[in-house]
């Protein structure tokens, strides 16, 4: 009998987790309520962070974060051809403009050497815009951190914010500080295939009280009380005021019960996708087909959401074919900004303006690695990508 589909990816949830959802849904407190104000309190603890706020997704979490730093129209934000639409999608939000930076080719991060280049060149070429650039924000792809020592120098040389996207981050560190712990804010994603997951969901933390109230009111439509406090207050119940014109991104309860059960659970899962990774690295070790992911560097901890390979005198095409052949699933992050049309058609973009990125990702393929596989499982990845990478470098294969 045919074995069943390994999924790319899929989410880890116990039976407590279940539980304390179901028992969320039966207090009758369905919006944000006690269970969102202790997952805050609890994440913050864990990242080392003074404030964290709780959204309804990572997405939510980066608008908050800028036009809490205030990013508005006209202002430049600097980050990576190689994220998801997201990151940069918020900057047009706010009626703010994109400049891209080229990727370490080592790393897929926002280079530090490549980012100082691009400012330089920008400043040269047109000193307007040069001057309305306002905030850096560079992604940890895959949930290897950025060089943030160098990119915080940056930042201070030229006066400018950072805001995180730390969507793959959770548990990383940098230098040897928590992702969380760093910029002027920093976003985490839990959507469903994320290192914790609330199905939909972020938080954004920071260390900066003025822009964590920001971002407070604006989550909840501009009102200056939260739904919680409301209900928890002295005050009237129905008494509330909007003081600025913001946004629906407060996170459920019951999501939170999750998410108070995942982060329990955090550092466990990240345990089990090291020693995937670990188990990969081992088993494709000296194989010339393909390149490796880094590592993190010594003393730094990787948060291993993806294990993307990068392939060698292999098609591309033909390997995922033959991995969903054989009953694996693999994904490819990420098509880079400058490849699609929206980005392509705004900025005018070519694929060889930012050469590492598109050489990057003619070649990637992102590995299945998620605290469920069991060791079976990573058996049958190991097994398929050496079938596939035959398959794919052999014109003649099948």
């Amino acid at each position: 009998m045919d074995r069943p589909f390994l999924p790319f990816a899929l989410p880890d949830i116990s039976e407590d987790e279940i539980a304390a959802v179901g028992e969320a849904l039966r207090s009758g407190w369905v919006t944000t309520g006690p269970r969102a104000k202790r997952f805050e309190e609890a994440f913050a603890a864990y990242v080392g962070a003074p404030h964290a706020v709780a959204v309804n997704s990572a997405t939510a979490g980066l608008h908050l974060a800028l036009e809490a730093v205030g990013v508005g129209p006209g202002d430049v934000v600097v980050t990576t051809p190689n994220t998801f639409t997201a990151t940069a999608e918020v900057v047009r939000y706010l009626g703010g403009e994109i400049l891209l930076s080229d990727i370490d080719p080592a790393t897929m991060n926002l280079g530090p050497a490549g980012l100082e280049a691009t400012l330089d060149r920008l400043a040269q070429t047109d000193p307007a815009k040069a001057a309305r650039v306002k905030v850096l924000l560079p992604v940890h792809f895959g949930g290897l951190a950025c060089d943030m020592a160098a990119i915080q120098a940056i930042a201070a040389a030229r006066g400018l914010r950072i805001v995180e996207d730390a969507a793959h981050a959770l548990p990383a560190t940098s230098g040897g500080r928590m992702v969380g712990t760093i910029g002027d804010a920093t976003v985490f994603s839990f959507y469903a295939t994320k290192t914790i997951t609330t199905g939909e969901g972020g938080m954004a933390v920071t260390a900066d009280p003025d822009v964590a109230a920001r971002m407070r009111l604006m989550r909840l439509h501009g009102i200056n009380r939260d739904v919680w406090d409301r209900y928890v207050s002295d005050r009237p119940q129905w008494f509330y005021e909007v003081v600025a014109p913001g946004f629906k991104y407060n996170l459920t309860d019951p999501a939170a019960a999750l998410g108070l059960g995942q982060l329990a659970r955090c550092d466990d899962m990240w345990t089990r996708r090291s020693a995937i990774s670990d188990a990969y690295r081992a088993a494709f070790a000296g194989d010339p087909r393909m390149d490796l992911p880094p590592c993190a560097p010594p003393g730094d901890r990787h948060a291993w959401h993806l294990f993307v390979v990068r392939l060698r005198g292999v098609a591309r095409d033909r390997f995922v074919a033959a991995m969903t052949a054989r009953g694996i699933g693999t994904s490819v992050h990420f098509i880079p900004l400058h490849l699609h049309p929206y980005w392509r058609g705004r900025y005018g973009w070519q694929p060889g303006d930012f050469p590492a990125a598109h050489a990057s990702y003619v070649r990637s393929v992102s590995l299945p690695i998620y605290s469920r596989m069991s060791d079976a499982d990573v058996d049958r990845v190991v097994s398929a990508v050496r079938d596939s990478l035959d398959v794919a470098s052999n014109p003649g294969g099948a």
